[in-house]
């Protein structure tokens, strides 16, 4: 577990399935991601198995983000892939829209990354946003990422292909 002075995060569990399929059924929070939109079921159930076992199968690492004072839980942040030889990772993250705004995906990279960088031993962090979606761009500039650039049309989803717009950040920054 992870804390910050209004947050904890912890390990994924199963019984976590109605407050985040409820938060990723929200247009706003699915938008600019890869998630389906009005996901069903399936959608969310896989996923959330993965997070709760990618740590133990060290593929990666997710935790939950809830609010210290009232437990709700806002969302989920995760090491998407973890590239151990390389000493790399990918971070991922969603937060529900009642929580926007008031730095809690600040403080949530922000004890990532000091994760990342100290107990996993990585080197680098990387994490890609969609155009169109500044607020997200502004809170990897916030944690230290560095904009290197967009991949055009590095994915499919949704029916479409993406431009994915890339950040890092080094240990050594």
């Amino acid at each position: 577990m992870l804390s910050t002075a209004r947050l904890n995060l912890r390990q994924p569990r199963m019984a976590d399935y109605e407050a985040f399929h409820a938060i990723l059924s929200c247009p706003e929070v699915t938008r600019f991601s890869n998630w389906a939109d009005a996901p069903k079921r399936g959608e969310v159930e896989r996923p959330l198995k993965w997070m709760c076992e990618a740590f133990d199968k060290r593929k990666g690492c997710a935790w939950m983000i809830e609010d210290t004072v009232t437990g709700a839980l806002l969302d989920a942040i995760r090491f998407n892939c973890l590239d151990a030889p390389n000493r790399r990772a990918e971070i991922g993250y969603e937060l529900h829209p009642t929580a926007w705004g008031k730095g809690y995906m600040d403080e949530a990279l922000a004890a990532v990354v000091a994760c990342g960088f100290g107990p996993f031993g990585l080197d680098r962090l990387e994490a890609w946003t969609l155009p169109g979606n500044p607020a997200s761009d502004r809170v990897l500039e916030k944690a230290g990422f560095q904009y290197e650039g967009t991949l055009r049309q590095r994915a499919w989803f949704k029916g479409a292909f993406h431009d994915f717009r890339m950040f890092s950040r080094l240990a050594g920054d």
